[in-house]
């Protein structure tokens, strides 16, 4: 569903059905949608029937409260308030692209870490986790702690290093890259180096916070972890989110139908 969002976000609505569309998401209810183009009211049905669904089996476990974090998750990432926050984050970057903007690089890690969909991702895997999640851990995820941040900014930073060149071509807005050049008049290669960097220094995060977990539980902040692991299989050899080759579809393979755990 982040992917579609993300799509239509980047490529194919005008700012104005955008914003119809963000309405549409804060709301939550079936029962306006009629002012949106009819490929959007398609997605918007689906995206409720998802989370009825997710509802469903969380009153069958007795988790109920837990959509309350899950609903919030996807609806306003930068304004404080969680897919409604995933949505806000990629309306944000919408409107720099309609209006040709080129931000500084603390704007767009502003918007750009809550787009790359890890805390909202995290949330959502929370869900059933049994009763080793509490509703402490959700306010915890929601927080901003460390390796949330971390686990987001190697997101970003090999999504801009593989994708950019692609994007930019079709028609895309400013990655990290163009802005990092822009501020700082530097090289491509010289971000390049910068963003490397950054990544390690993100992974060392990352590693310190599972050393001594102490705001939550080991196997959730192994959900974290496991989430930065895909991001660097899926980029590490380039940009196999959105081309996927051979050696991306072997990997589903060994999970999915291979697998012999």
């Amino acid at each position: 569903m982040t992917s579609v969002i993300d799509d239509i976000y980047d490529a194919y609505d005008t700012l104005e059905e955008l914003k119809y569309f963000i309405e549409a998401i804060e709301r939550w209810d079936i029962n306006n949608i009629d002012y949106l183009p009819e490929y959007m009211k398609l997605f918007y049905v689906a995206l409720l029937d998802v989370y009825n669904e997710i509802e469903e089996e969380m009153e069958k476990q007795g988790y109920h409260y837990r959509l309350h974090y899950a609903v919030e998750a996807f609806i306003t990432w930068t304004n404080g308030v969680l897919m409604k926050n995933q949505v806000q984050a990629y309306f944000g970057e919408a409107k720099w692209f309609h209006e040709g903007q080129i931000p500084t690089m603390e704007e767009h890690m502003r918007i750009t870490l809550p787009s790359s969909g890890y805390c909202f991702l995290t949330t959502l895997s929370f869900m059933g986790m049994g009763e080793i999640v509490t509703k402490e851990a959700f306010h915890w995820v929601i927080s901003d702690p460390k390796i949330i941040t971390a686990s987001s900014v190697i997101a970003r930073f090999m999504d801009d290093m593989t994708s950019h060149k692609f994007e930019q071509k079709r028609g895309h807005v400013a990655s990290g890259i163009e802005c990092y050049m822009k501020q700082y008049g530097v090289s491509e290669e010289q971000v390049y180096n910068e963003f490397h960097n950054q990544i390690m220094n993100a992974w060392m995060d990352i590693h310190q916070e599972c050393l001594k977990p102490t705001a939550v539980p080991m196997p959730l902040l192994n959900h974290v972890l496991n989430l930065s692991r895909v991001m660097d299989v899926s980029y590490k050899e380039g940009d196999c989110y959105t081309h996927v080759g051979k050696v991306m579809k072997n990997n589903i393979r060994s999970l999915l139908i291979d697998s012999t755990l």
